[in-house]
């Protein structure tokens, strides 16, 4: 059975699409990209790779206009694109096959496929989009912030989505979680795991010994649990620690912070190129992701491979990463005193630091990469076409 794919961005979708094309299973996968963007994508012969940029194009160049767009011009934008995508491909679909379609861009090319006898997977990378629309509504909130929602148009599509499939694929058990909790049938969730390219990751320095450094590697922002993460090391005793945030700041982010006292250790490094993430890494004592809501933080694997123990929420994917007290800790949602108190365990015990820093780079080879996650969803495939799996 070959695959049709569909994903308005690349996300992991050309790392999917790489692994089925070495199987002989890739038909063609279609994006919002346009095709001079895509000329790195190594393993996927050009001509199946499909594109539709109109809409998604000027919508990722809009943040360089000379003119803010409304806020409501952006959602009818996104809604567009993903529509425009969705119903291109449905036209352009010639015959049975699979379609696996990231969620908000395969409902009318997955009803076209099974109208001709194929199947359809709707491949959400995050939460239950219900689930993710009010855990969100609920931290904007409990930060003093009105936030717009998920467009209304995209929650009915995509729980139309979840309906219409044949399988739902997600990457962690918390992801399953939030779909089970919101009445949808366990036997239609299929766990597939993104696969972790850690060859670019691993231990190049050593934290300094009379330093306790944190680092924060990602868009601060409060779907990521920012303010969490800071109150937690805020009520860290330590006499030199230190706080590195690495990436960009949201907005939000930035507002709150103006209104508070400016916080001490704290050092805001912007962005860094891929290339300096592993010295970074490598030179700090704990990396901390308290997330309310993501798909799989690959950033986790990322800083294990250079030895540096995680604490993280369950909601980061962490619990199919790593094990809680091995590697890291596993710390509630909105709990900055739980996380404090392991980011105190840690400061104040360097054997602890030393032997979850072994573990940690001893997990990595444990990791599935991305020809792990290609015979898992091979598998599922197969499965799906009626044959029995090798």
């Amino acid at each position: 059975m070959k695959v049709t794919q569909i994903s308005i961005g690349r996300f992991h979708h050309f790392h999917a699409a790489r692994e089925l094309e070495s199987r002989g299973l890739l038909r063609e996968i279609w994006t919002g990209y346009p095709k001079f963007k895509l000329k790195d994508e190594h393993g996927i012969p050009q001509h199946k790779i499909r594109t539709f940029p109109w809409l998604q194009l000027p919508y990722l160049a809009k943040g360089k206009l000379p003119f803010r767009i409304s806020d409501k011009l952006t959602a009818d934008w996104a809604w567009l694109a993903h529509q425009t995508l969705d119903r291109h491909v449905a036209k352009k679909i010639a015959g049975p096959g699979l379609l696996f379609a990231l969620s908000g861009s395969g409902l009318h090319a997955g009803r076209r496929m099974q109208a001709i006898g194929g199947k359809y997977i709707c491949d959400r990378g995050s939460s239950h989009i219900e689930h993710q629309n009010g855990v969100l509504h609920e931290e904007y909130a409990r930060h003093g912030l009105k936030w717009r929602g998920v467009d209304p148009r995209s929650i009915r599509k995509e729980l139309a989505e979840y309906e219409q499939a044949d399988k739902i694929t997600v990457p962690t058990e918390f992801v399953k979680r939030t779909f089970i909790t919101k009445g949808v049938d366990p036997s239609k969730i299929q766990g597939l795991p993104y696969g972790a390219n850690l060859i670019r990751f691993q231990k190049v320095d050593c934290p300094a010994p009379d330093t306790f450094r944190v680092i924060w590697v990602g868009q601060a922002s409060i779907r990521k649990g920012f303010f969490d993460a800071l109150a937690a090391f805020k009520l860290l005793r330590h006499p030199h620690k230190q706080f590195v945030v690495i990436g960009g700041v949201q907005p939000e982010i930035t507002q709150l912070l103006k209104s508070r006292p400016a916080e001490d250790h704290v050092d805001f490094l912007g962005a860094f190129p891929n290339a300096e993430l592993p010295r970074h890494l490598s030179s700090s004592h704990v990396f901390i992701l308290p997330s309310l809501e993501e798909g799989m933080a690959l950033v986790q694997g990322e800083a294990l491979a250079c030895g540096c123990p995680v604490i993280a929420t369950p909601n980061t994917g962490s619990e199919d990463l790593f094990t809680d007290g091995v590697e890291g800790y596993i710390v509630p949602i909105r709990n900055p005193s739980a996380m404090a108190e392991r980011l105190q365990q840690l400061a104040d015990d360097p054997e602890l630091r030393r032997v979850m820093s072994e573990n940690a780079i001893r997990r990595v080879t444990q990791l599935g990469g991305w020809n792990t996650y290609g015979d898992k969803l091979a598998r599922l495939i197969t499965e799906l076409s009626g044959k029995s799996p090798d």
